[in-house]
């Protein structure tokens, strides 16, 4: 299946100016999207628009020192009292150990159905 285009971005909680979140839809090279540094937020969120209803097989997701990840769908046409389905629940891509060591920040990691 062809990767799906990241038409663009809806919502986002916080983004330092220097990676916002519409690097998420850069598609030459890596560019992160970062939270405030002035903030100091323990939670972001996205909320990203494709660009058409598709089935999702899997997705890959690069971490940037991200130490929890859970990813939610919807459809536009829904009513906004709807709340999204977890497509993939929430999963550790740091441990502990690895976040006060400031060690193993990035990486990809995979997931598709039935997996993690």
């Amino acid at each position: 299946m062809a990767p799906i285009k990241i038409s663009y971005v809806v919502s986002f909680s916080s983004q330092d100016p220097k990676y916002p979140a519409e690097n998420l839809l850069s598609e030459d090279g890596v560019r992160p999207w970062l939270g405030c540094p002035k903030k100091h937020s323990k939670q972001l969120s996205v909320e990203l628009q494709l660009e058409r209803a598709s089935p999702i097989g899997y997705v890959d997701i690069g971490n940037y020192g991200c130490a929890f990840l859970q990813i939610e769908v919807g459809r536009s046409s829904w009513t906004c009292d709807q709340p999204y389905l977890t497509l993939v629940p929430t999963v550790t891509l740091m441990t502990p150990a690895d976040s006060k060591l400031d060690q193993n920040r990035y990486g990809v990691r995979m997931f598709k159905e039935g997996k993690d």
